[in-house]
């Protein structure tokens, strides 16, 4: 039973592997090898190799300082959090709040035989992240320290700790999260923010990791006796790849005993937490008289309400949102210098054109509007029943992705034009091309997303993310950005006439797409 439960949690976690969700189908045998040889390449060949890089530009220098703790103790330090981070949504979602607890715990099955087998799947997720990262690193150590037998077992058993201890910080950590979780009430925003500060908490330790990295190599004895001196576990702990008996004894001990308690713990919870149907809000009946909308606006309201209610859809095409309002505040810090410096290296005017190109390539991370009408794949018989056009349904989706961008694009923009040294006039005409590339832009979206719709998707984030309609619409920016900027440097025109020409051009595309997707577009959408 232990091996059915198994074979089925694993089946879940790499289920897209097995199946294709564009399609709907299982995927051939070619299939499935190519995706888990993509797999095994972007762990062992892009991660692996990374980390083992770094593992040999810093263990020599250790070596020879005799600090080979500090070695193992910062790279098991990076395993345990690179395991948790691959783990604990896992463990969230797989131990305490998976879908099938219900159908599961009605079965003559063991609670005992469930919560193993879960167990099991986290541990091997972690223990898959946690040994990309430690392989390389013992190694390497091999090569430039010793490779004894005691440093030999020493390492492995680093790497059986470290595997259980992040299975017991991530049940710990699920446990928090399953329990929270259950008391939102909303929590698409929640997984907004955790992920908006996982990506900067990732930029700020990308861009400060060679810093960090080149004081800690030249330093290495005065923070190794630190670490010893104020917390000697930590430097046991790293004694136990240097193949220290002791430490591993002490350490072993230690996790077994703290193994007994979050498994005490788990038999305690999981029934409670698996069987819980979350925060429901008491509602109390209360006449009163009903508020009638418009069509349109009741259509906005849908669309908005899709957008808010999914961290996949809020995440994927609207990350460009925060990039527009950091474009602006960059502008009002460093505009002033940098705008003058711009058209002093190329000529007067560069500036508010590359500003404008700038705009549209942020901006083109923007793309609400795109798989809009893919995502109605299930309610899109509601809309059509209802006694309103095609063209205002599309109405609704244009003007809901207008709405989103239009307080950080007119930040940015305004922020732009301040900085701008130029006159009056080509501020102004600054102003029009970045609105209306900005129109451009969302009705090039819901273009490519009328015409390139999946219907048949089960699963969201086959449409946010992997769709052709969202590629293209990104692309659609992009080459919008290179069109707009590229001929400046070809014609010798004055800033304020060659921005005048795009205008032009720009607001005729707009009057073009704007005319199709109310008269041809509302009949296609109208008869999917």
């Amino acid at each position: 039973m232990l091996k059915i439960l198994l074979k089925k949690q694993l089946m879940e976690v790499f289920r897209s592997y097995f199946y294709n969700p564009k399609k709907n189908t299982a995927r051939s045998k070619a299939g499935i090898i190519g995706m888990f040889l993509l797999y095994i390449f972007l762990m062992l060949g892009v991660i692996g190799v990374s980390l083992g890089f770094l593992a040999w530009t810093m263990c020599g220098a250790f070596v020879a300082a005799d600090m080979g703790w500090l070695y193992f103790l910062i790279f098991g330090f990076m395993a345990v959090l690179l395991g948790v981070f691959g783990s604990v949504f896992s463990t969230f979602t797989g131990l305490y709040l998976s879908k099938d607890n219900d159908l599961l715990l009605s079965m003559p099955i063991p609670v005992g035989s469930i919560i193993v087998s879960r167990l099991l799947n986290v541990y091997l997720i972690g223990l898959m992240y946690i040994a990309v990262v430690l392989l390389p690193a013992f190694i390497v150590y091999w090569i430039f320290g010793t490779c004894s037998l005691a440093v030999v077992i020493g390492c492995l058993v680093m790497l059986l700790l470290v595997s259980v201890f992040v299975l017991l910080l991530s049940c710990l950590l699920g446990w928090v999260v399953a329990k929270l979780s259950l008391k939102l009430k909303n929590k698409s925003f929640v997984s907004v923010l955790i992920a908006l500060a996982g990506i900067g908490l990732y930029y700020f330790l990308y861009f400060k990791a060679q810093v960090l990295l080149r004081q800690l190599i030249e330093n290495v004895v005065v923070y190794g006796e630190q670490v010893k001196g104020s917390a000697y576990g930590l430097y046991l702990f790293g004694r136990i790849g240097e193949g220290d008996w002791l430490a591993m004894l002490l350490f072993t001990a230690v996790i077994a005993v703290l193994s007994v308690l979050v498994w005490l713990l788990l038999k305690k919870s999981f029934l409670s937490i698996a069987t819980a149907s979350g925060a429901q809000k008491k509602t109390v009946y209360r006449e009163k008289a009903a508020k009638l909308q418009s069509p349109d606006r009741a259509l906005l309201g849908k669309e908005l309400r899709r957008f808010a209610s999914s961290a996949n859809y809020m995440l994927n095409c609207g990350l460009g949102l925060l990039f527009l309002l950091a474009l602006g505040v960059g502008l009002l810090i460093y505009g002033a210098e940098m705008v003058p410096e711009i058209d002093r290296m190329l000529r007067p005017g560069s500036a508010a054109v590359l500003l404008c190109a700038a705009f549209c390539l942020m901006n083109s991370m923007n793309d609400m509007a795109a798989p809009s009408v893919s995502l109605d794949a299930r309610t899109l018989w509601q809309v059509q029943s209802l006694p309103v056009s095609g063209w205002q349904a599309l109405r609704a989706k244009l003007n809901m992705h207008l709405l989103l961008i239009a307080g950080p694009a007119l930040f940015a923009v305004v922020s732009a034009a301040i900085a701008l040294q130029d006159g009056i006039a080509v501020r102004l005409l600054f102003v029009l091309v970045c609105l209306l590339t900005a129109l451009l832009q969302a009705e090039w979206d819901l273009f490519v997303g009328l015409k390139l719709p999946n219907l048949h998707w089960t699963n969201e984030i086959t449409v946010i993310k992997q769709s052709g309609a969202v590629a293209l619409a990104m692309f659609g920016g992009w080459g919008l950005a290179l069109v707009l900027g590229g001929p400046w440097f070809l014609l010798r025109l004055d800033a304020a006439v060659y921005l005048g020409i795009v205008a032009a051009l720009t607001a005729a595309l707009d009057l073009l797409l704007w005319q199709w997707l109310k008269k041809r577009g509302g009949i296609v959408y109208s008869n999917l």
